[in-house]
């Protein structure tokens, strides 16, 4: 008997869901961008991109998204997407943290603000603890002698405070300010560090030790120098690494440091790698990938991977050049690892670039196919646009993360 036109309907209908494109097909990608107006008068705002790999929109802008007041000044983000999909941003200028809801990407929201915390003010960075909370870094405080040192917070996904740290029970350090963070949750530690986002002062070459399960400190480092006799200056960014315990830490002036005896009571710091400094720019932000570490060099116009399986010997392994002008300074990382965004100043100062990243090799390259249409220049030009919510004016990019 011949097959009835129903049964050859369903028959290519399994067909086709059965074929290789089928199996190819991909829940669509975004690219969420924090980003300054540079008109004071109207509002900073959250950027979405489409990056999914297919899409003939690939690199194009999906809306946009303003948050409350004016010259915000976006700063930091949280440096991946959380499970929960409730981003946190800091407009470093205004002490704001606004809390994005992206649950459906193209469709943003607010889900949250808030300012000072239990007196802390103006929050820099976030990381989300295990179960889901989130360690948020505070530059300064408040109290009965003008303005102390930093310290930390654990908030709700929704921004609720739930506990902060002590103030410096060890005296005399009243101008450091805590700058980011890493917790180690298997040592029951938490290292930050201590750059000022407005002073460059003699004491923001150390790091800080604290427990985790109550906040208090318990050790402050000073970073030694290595021969260019400043490395250990300007604390930026500590890592842990993929076995849970080890910690290195980066600073602005382009040394990296591995944090050693973490859980004892005499932890120290060992300058393990450095990169070149040139003036008025910095080495900045780092991510680990496996056993590779990627971080900006400036000197270089580059983004560097090195190899740190043996974190105490790092040794470069690829590294991926920019223009001459570009001043590379925010990176972060795909889900997959296949990714990375990057945003800086000088050249970069209104523009998103792509890398494209091997995670079996370490190996860095340009994403060619990320531009704007007609302009060969790669990169999301954020200076040439008319804004889904309003203006054309010029954009500065700075926090950017992708989408689960």
């Amino acid at each position: 008997m011949l097959p009835t036109i129903r049964g050859l309907l369903a028959l290519l209908l399994l067909l086709a869901a059965c074929s290789p494109r089928a199996e190819r097909a991909a829940p669509a990608e975004y690219l969420f961008v924090w980003s300054a107006s540079t008109d004071s008068t109207k509002p900073d705002f959250l950027a979405v991109l489409d990056v999914t790999e297919d899409s003939v929109r690939y690199g194009r802008l999906v809306t946009t998204m303003p948050v409350p007041g004016r010259r915000n000044g976006p700063h930091h983000t949280e440096h991946e997407m959380p499970a929960d999909g409730l981003l946190f941003a800091n407009g470093f200028a205004s002490g704001q943290t606004f809390i994005f809801d992206l649950t459906t990407p193209t469709a943003p929201r607010i889900a949250g603000q808030f300012g000072a915390v239990d007196g802390y003010t103006h929050p820099h960075s976030f990381v989300r603890l295990p179960d889901g909370n989130v360690l948020a870094t505070f530059q300064m405080r408040h109290d009965s002698a003008g303005m102390g040192a930093g310290g930390l917070a654990e908030l709700t996904p929704m921004g609720k405070p739930l506990r902060t740290s002590a103030a410096d029970p060890e005296g005399g350090q009243r101008d450091l300010r805590v700058y980011s963070a890493a917790p180690v949750p298997s040592l029951d530690r938490i290292v930050s560090t201590t750059t000022d986002m407005e002073v460059d002062y003699p004491g923001s070459n150390q790091v800080q030790i604290w427990r985790l399960s109550d906040l208090s400190l318990l050790h402050t480092v000073t970073l030694p120098n290595g021969p260019a006799g400043n490395e250990g200056m300007l604390t930026a960014e500590p890592r842990l690494l993929q076995d849970g315990t080890t910690v290195l830490v980066s600073t602005f002036n382009c040394g990296l440091y591995l944090m050693v005896g973490l859980e004892g009571e005499t932890p120290s710091a060992r300058l393990v790698a450095t990169f070149p400094q040139k003036p008025e720019t910095y080495c900045a932000i780092p991510v680990i990938a496996g056993d590779y570490y990627l971080v900006t060099v400036p000197a270089w116009s580059a983004v560097v991977s090195l190899d740190i399986s043996d974190p105490a010997h790092p040794r470069e392994v690829s590294r991926v050049s920019l223009d001459s002008a570009d001043v590379p300074h925010w990176i972060s990382l795909s889900p997959d690892h296949r990714r990375v965004v990057l945003t800086g100043y000088g050249a970069l100062k209104n523009r998103v670039v792509l890398l494209r990243f091997d995670p079996a090799t370490g190996a860095l390259a340009l994403d060619e196919r990320f531009h704007e249409q007609g302009d060969s220049i790669p990169g999301f030009r954020m200076d040439n646009k008319s804004w889904p919510h309003g203006g054309n004016a010029k954009a500065v990019p700075h926090g950017a993360v992708f989408s689960r």
